[in-house]
């Protein structure tokens, strides 16, 4: 072949050259926005980690507010946060409640004079029973949400919070 058949005009030679850079521009720049959006996905999850609450002997089969902080990692962000549950023996099992109502995210408190026996939510009056089920009637449509809980060495573990229905 002949030079005169692949000759590429100042046009041609500017529109491939311009395209070439713009390319390598956007694929610079849509990397990095890429990798922000996707880095949570590819990072290992779903682990659930196993904190230690209180001790088994510390427990009545009366529901008891406990205190608990862990270690949070959000994308880039680290920070100590601090969690509640009601935790009580039902029998020889050690059952873990969310103190968050279903309603709309207010804190229950369990024992009050309206409601002795159970939990009540002070936003909307929601009334749930000692196991933590909604009383019907009440705003709540479902039942107050359980931790997964382990007793090792005579320890309270709680892990993930889990939905009931």
């Amino acid at each position: 072949m002949s030079e005169k058949d692949h000759k590429v005009s100042r046009r041609q030679f500017l529109t491939y050259t311009l395209t070439g850079v713009g390319g390598f521009m956007a694929a610079g720049m849509i990397m990095p926005m890429a990798r922000f959006a996707l880095d949570p996905a590819l990072k290992a999850g779903a682990e659930s980690d196993l904190i230690e609450v209180c001790d088994v002997a510390e427990l009545t089969e009366e529901p008891q507010k406990f205190s608990f902080t862990f270690n949070q990692v959000d994308a880039w962000y680290e920070s100590d946060v601090t969690h509640d549950a009601y935790i009580y023996l039902s029998g020889d099992e050690v059952v873990a409640l969310s103190p968050t109502c279903t309603h709309l995210g207010c804190t229950v408190t369990y024992g009050h004079e309206e409601h002795p026996d159970g939990f009540r939510c002070p936003c909307h009056f929601g009334l749930f029973s000692k196991d933590g089920i909604n009383v019907p009637g009440t705003p709540p449509q479902r039942p107050l949400d359980v931790f997964e809980v382990t007793v090792e060495d005579g320890k309270v573990f709680l892990g993930q919070i889990n939905q009931r229905t």
